[in-house]
Formats: structure tokens, sequence, C-alpha cells
């Protein structure tokens, strides 16, 4: 069969691809070597040369398409044949090439944390701090290669450090969950490993570029809380919530008698009954106990002792730290919503003090958000008012009106006295000057002291004034 010989373009090539039959070749008409051979998946494109012992070599260049266009093809190609009008032989540098490139990329993390990075860490300030965390934190990755690390290895090693417990010392018995911004500083100096040997050619390139940790799914508590600031209800903003709950009850009432008119007289009449639906009674628990939302969409009956009017149950927030109950004490007004919540639903034993309508099951987390915007709108409440902010103006009240710290503290069920301090202890009234004026005044002779001062003060607006007629007498 005649050698097929023509221009390897663009369009010569597509048109191959199309009709050369499987085993033939076309060879470029300009580039001694340079051909195409059809096969199974498509044109392949390759270079036939001679090498230095006279031996007729050929190099793959690779399958014809993206990304190997004719362009990149040709290129390659007189690449290959520079090097052998050298004296080289090209499928030698290629396959050294390749081999130093596996050489690289079975590096071993180990290796080199143990090798050129301590010595580079070592002249930093905590360059063995570093050294000591990627030790610790990546120990099941030391023995493997650094270039064979992947997304799927940081979402695992992730995954598993979110859910075991570690203490940096044995000798403590109750190790925490660790954070998010600890996982963080420890990928982070990884990172910097990572780069520190790619841009030193030890790897070829650097296996997590752009690899990042997902941060973790925000709690009920942070989403009740975002964007919210620590403050305290105004005189004035009380009276407006309370009247939009009483608004909010008047709509409602006002919206049943409608359709019952109107064809459902089966709906429950409103009138006859404390509250409309759970969201009043729901909100002045908050108000009235400074409960976190999650704590009041997990409310159950078990936990409301109405007799001795207190909560007592275990913490959401806080229960991987302290999972035992705890327990409140009710003000009336609290112990009185309750009650008379109780008796609406039919004096449950059991069972979540506010189920969801739908479903009877707990709320979701943002269910209160959108009637929290009806009452705060009916009340003329500011539109950045959050509902959370009834529970900081709960913990700021109890400190304006002289409750102290501690006690503040544990209704508010902080985990550490120091989250009170920091954000409610500049409420507190200034005791200081009365305690210090209560103490020297039971000191020995305080009242005779004090007639002493009295007269000689006296004495001093005679001096001062002879003329006045206290003087005169």
């Amino acid at each position: 069969m005649a050698k097929k010989t023509e221009k390897l373009t663009t369009r010569t090539l597509n048109r191959l691809a199309r009709e050369l039959p499987e085993g033939d070749e076309a060879w470029d008409a300009d580039l001694a070597g340079y051909h195409v051979r059809a096969g199974k998946r498509g044109l392949v494109c390759r270079v036939s040369y001679y090498n230095a012992a006279g031996q007729r070599r050929v190099l793959t260049l690779g399958r014809y398409g993206a990304p190997l266009t004719a362009a990149v093809a040709r290129k390659r190609s007189e690449d290959a044949l520079s090097i052998v009008a050298q004296g080289g032989d090209p499928r030698e540098v290629l396959e050294d090439a390749k081999a130093e490139a596996k050489r690289q990329q079975q590096q071993t993390l180990r290796a080199y944390l143990e090798g050129p990075y301590t010595a580079f860490q070592r002249r930093r300030k905590d360059g063995e701090g570093t050294l000591r965390r990627i030790r610790q934190d990546f120990a099941d990755w030391l023995d493997k290669p650094m270039g064979s690390l992947t997304r799927a290895d940081v979402e695992s090693w992730q995954a598993q450090q979110e859910t075991t417990k570690k203490s940096r010392s044995p000798k403590v018995s109750s190790p925490k969950l660790r954070a998010f911004s600890t996982l963080k500083r420890s990928y982070d100096a990884l990172q910097a490993l990572l780069a520190h040997a790619a841009e030193r050619n030890v790897i070829p390139s650097h296996p997590l570029k752009g690899v990042k940790l997902q941060k973790p799914a925000l709690t009920d508590e942070q989403l009740a809380e975002q964007g919210t600031e620590r403050r305290y209800l105004e005189p004035e903003e009380t009276e407006a919530l309370f009247a939009g709950l009483e608004e909010y009850q008047d709509e409602k009432r006002q919206q049943r008698r409608s359709s019952r008119a109107h064809g459902k007289a089966y709906l429950l009449d409103l009138d006859h009954v404390a509250y409309v639906d759970h969201v009043v009674p729901w909100i002045l628990a908050m108000y009235y106990t400074g409960l976190r939302p999650g704590d009041l969409f997990g409310l159950r009956w078990e936990h409301v002792n109405l007799t001795f009017a207190t909560i007592r149950k275990t913490i959401e927030k806080t229960a991987h730290k302290r999972p035992e109950p705890q327990t409140f004490p009710l003000a009336r007004a609290a112990a009185d919503v309750l009650k008379t919540w109780h008796e609406q639903q039919g004096e449950p034993k059991t069972g979540l003090v506010f189920p969801s309508n739908r479903n009877g099951r707990r709320m979701a987390p943002t269910a209160m958000q959108r009637p929290w915007a009806v009452v705060r709108k009916l009340g003329g409440l500011p539109d950045d008012l959050q509902l959370y902010t009834l529970r900081h103006n709960f913990a700021s009240q109890l400190v304006m009106t002289g409750a102290d710290l501690l006690t503040v503290s544990q209704l508010m069920a902080h985990a550490d006295i120091q989250t009170t301090i920091a954000h409610y202890a500049q409420l507190a009234p200034d005791h200081k000057r009365d305690a210090v004026e209560a103490f020297a005044r039971r000191a020995p002779g305080q009242g005779a002291e004090k007639a002493a001062v009295e007269a000689a003060q006296d004495r001093l607006e005679v001096v001062k004034h002879p003329e006045s007629p206290c003087g005169n007498d």
C-alpha cells in the first residue's frame, strides 16, 4: 500500500478521523517522521525517528482531540525531532521525566517533614509547634506519598476529626470535641508544607491546592443569633412587644370569625381560648425565662413542674459538656403562661410543650421567625430587632436590677461565668461606693468623729462670714 502523505492540518485530521481505515497511517508532508495512525478510538499522533544507535523508534504523542490539537501535536513533534537532531532520544527523555515525576510523587509526607521542612521550620519562631501539630494531627498520612493526597482524603480526615474527641494530655479525663478553628489551623499548616514542597519541585504540583475544609452547618443557636446584637429592650419597646402580642391575638380571632361566618363553621372558635396558637405563649416563655430557642423547641411537659413553678431539663447547647439536667425557677408570670397553655392543650402529662401544628413533632429552628416578624410589625418594633434579643433582655434586666452575676449565669445556663461577665457585667449598678461607705460607718467612734467634723465645718463658716446672723448668735 502506498504511503499516504499530506499536510496534517486540523481540517485534514478531522477528515482522516472519519475516513482513515483502522491500522492505516498518514504522514505529514512537511515534518519528516510526524504521522498519525487510525485506531479503534480515533487517530493517534506519533513521531518516527532513528536514535544514535541507528534503531528505529516511535514516540506516541497521544490521541488526537482535546487537549491534543493539531497545533499542539505538531509542536511536540518538532520538539522531539529537535532532540533527535542533537543526538538525543526523545523517548528516553520522556521516560526519564516520567520516572522523576513518579519519584517526586512518591516522596512521603514523613520524609519531607523530618528532612527539609524541619530545617526550614526551625528557623521560624513557632516552627517546632508547627512540626508537632502536623505530626500529631496527620499521623495517619505520614507514610503516604505527598502527591497522592486528594480531596477525598481531606473530607474523610475532617469528618473523623469532627466526631472524635481528642485531648492534648493523657491525664485529661474529659477531652473536648475539636473546634473548626482548631482543625483549620492544622490543615493550614499542612497546606503550607505542601506548598513549600511544590515550590522547590520536590513534588510536581501542590496536590491539595484549592481544597478547603468545609465549614460545619450552623447550629440552631447560631442560626438564631445570626445578625443580632446583645442589647436589652427599652421600656417603650417592652410595651410595644406586649401590644404587638395582643394585636396578634386580635387579628387571628378576627380572621377566624370571618372564616366561620363564610362557610367554615367547623373551625375552632378562637374567642373562647386564651391563646389563638402557640406563638404568644412561646414568645412569652422566652421573654420570662431567657431560654434559648432550641431549648423551647425541645421543651417537654416532663420538664415542667407547674406545682413548684420550675423547669428541669438538659440544656441542648452544652449537653456534650454538662449532660445532667439543670433546674430553673419560673416567675409567677411565666408559670401562669405555661399553666394556661397546659390547660388549653388538655393538660398533657408528656410530649412537647410547643409541637408543630403540622405534624406534632419538634418545630424547625426557623419556625418562629415569620410569626416574630408579624408581632414585631404589629407592635411597631424596629425591623432589625431579633427574636434572640428577648434572651439578652432577660439577662440584662436581671443584672440592672441588682442580681449578682453568678445567679444570672446560672439562669442563662452559661457554661462559663466568664461569658456572663464579658457580655453583661457593664450593666451592673455601681455598688462599690455603697460598699465602702457601709464599711466605714461600722468603724468604732464613727458617730463622734462625724459630729466633730461637722462642728469644725461650722466654725470655718463663722471665720469666713463673721457678719452672718449665725456668727452674731
